[in-house]
């Protein structure tokens, strides 16, 4: 039987076009087995099931057979291009082009995503700079604060006007042509931390708890509803509470509080470290994400559109962007999401021409690391990790930081001045 084949009709850096050519002899034979099955299953009058005369079943379904063929030979052609082609498909295909006449071969062209394989000619050679680790006093306190923060409690203040940092409980109701609208539910929100428009913050402080007052606000051009942007409104509010914030003391009932700190001393010591850590992990990043983009450049490393399609909208899906918000969320973030494809693209091809990618092995120490540090049966967790499907970012994790250690050799990192 004459076999579907198939060329490679147009391609780029992330997308293959593959016309296919299924002939005669095996549409034919897709028919019959199309008749076939139809025979087999339906009730015709003056018929008991499946005796039905195949001549009599093709009239009878002959749109249906169509579809049938159709469905199949698109099928068939796509199986065979995944067999053969040796291509890594990115998602499923596009099924366009499509000529289906009597008498004649069905052609039709795939369209298919595919990861690109870059070859990379220089991923050395680079100077890149480290920012200087510093860890402060004030970095310090500013994180103890936010520990504090999270066990402080709000004391209701009574005839005072609010100020930033206090917790308010408002309603607001528009005014259309001097008319109020049904007033909204009340709702809480902190001054001066953004959590409100400029010009409605301005009238809240104006009053006091049991008072009203009108105003005109307008929508800032970045606000995040698009409809709104510039738009003024003429708003009645009412402010029900005013709350100050108690931050409990910084002592050593505190600190035993909070975990396993025999003291405040103790507690501000392992905050002091984690502030470090953080500090150094960023200065890496900062060195990593240099060294990225002098590949990128000396590469001229593309950022193809389907994948960067793709990533805006795992974004927008992530940040739980209305559906007529996209557009413009994906113009703010277009950048990002370039940068980010780069990235991965640079990374995947060092780490498949290095072979770096994390082996079984690797995976196996990193997880008795974790375990340990836990003090967990290795088993235990990683049967969690497969469980949560958490073992795939930890494979990347690996991949990631061994392939970073090779191209940081083949560089030269200095330290930057303090």
């Amino acid at each position: 039987m004459t076999e579907i084949t198939y060329r490679l009709a147009a391609e780029d850096v992330a997308s293959k076009t593959m016309e296919v050519t299924v002939p005669l002899e095996r549409l034919a034979d897709a028919e019959r087995r199309a008749i076939k099955e139809y025979a087999r299953q339906v009730r015709l009058p003056g018929f008991r099931k499946g005796h039905a005369p195949e001549a009599v079943v093709r009239r009878r379904f002959e749109q249906e057979i169509k579809r049938w063929v159709l469905e199949d030979s698109l099928r068939q052609g796509w199986e065979l291009i995944l067999k053969e082609a040796d291509l890594k498909p990115t998602s499923d295909p596009q099924i366009r082009s499509v000529s289906y006449e009597p008498e004649q071969p069905l052609t039709f062209e795939v369209l298919v995503e595919v990861r690109p394989e870059l070859t990379l000619t220089t991923t050395g050679g680079f100077t890149v700079t480290r920012p200087p680790v510093e860890v402060t006093e004030e970095m310090v306190t500013e994180q103890l604060n936010r520990l504090r923060e999270q066990k402080a409690t709000w004391t209701p203040l009574d005839g005072v006007q609010p100020s930033p940092g206090n917790l308010v409980s408002i309603s607001v109701t528009t005014i259309q042509e001097g008319v109020e609208a049904e007033a909204g539910q009340p709702y809480s929100l902190v001054i001066g931390e953004g959590e409100t428009i400029p010009d409605l913050e301005e009238l809240i402080l104006t009053l006091t708890p049991g008072t009203t007052a009108e105003g005109d606000v307008r929508f800032p051009e970045d606000h995040p509803d698009e409809a709104r942007r510039g738009q003024a409104r003429r708003v009645s509010v009412t402010l029900h509470e005013v709350k100050a914030q108690d931050l409990p003391v910084l002592d050593d009932a505190f600190a035993r509080e909070l975990g396993d700190f025999d003291s405040a001393e103790a507690l501000t010591a392992r905050v002091r470290e984690d502030v470090t850590a953080d500090a150094t992990r960023s200065a890496e990043q900062a060195v990593r994400e240099q060294l990225t983009q002098k590949i990128v450049e000396a590469n001229a490393v593309p950022a193809p559109n389907s994948l960067v399609h793709r990533l805006l909208h795992a974004y927008a899906e992530g940040y739980q962007i209305p559906k007529e918000q996209f557009e413009t969320f994906a113009t703010s973030f277009q950048p990002i999401a370039e940068s980010q494809v780069r990235r991965e693209l640079v990374l995947d091809a060092v780490a498949t021409a290095q072979n770096l990618h994390a082996t079984e092995e690797d995976l196996d120490a990193r997880v008795a690391e974790l375990a340990a540090t836990r003090g967990m049966e290795p088993g235990k967790l990683y049967a969690s990790l497969q469980q949560s499907k958490r073992l795939g970012e930890l494979e990347r994790t690996i991949t990631e930081e061994k392939t970073f250690a090779w191209l940081l050799a083949q560089s030269t990192v200095t330290e930057g001045a303090a």
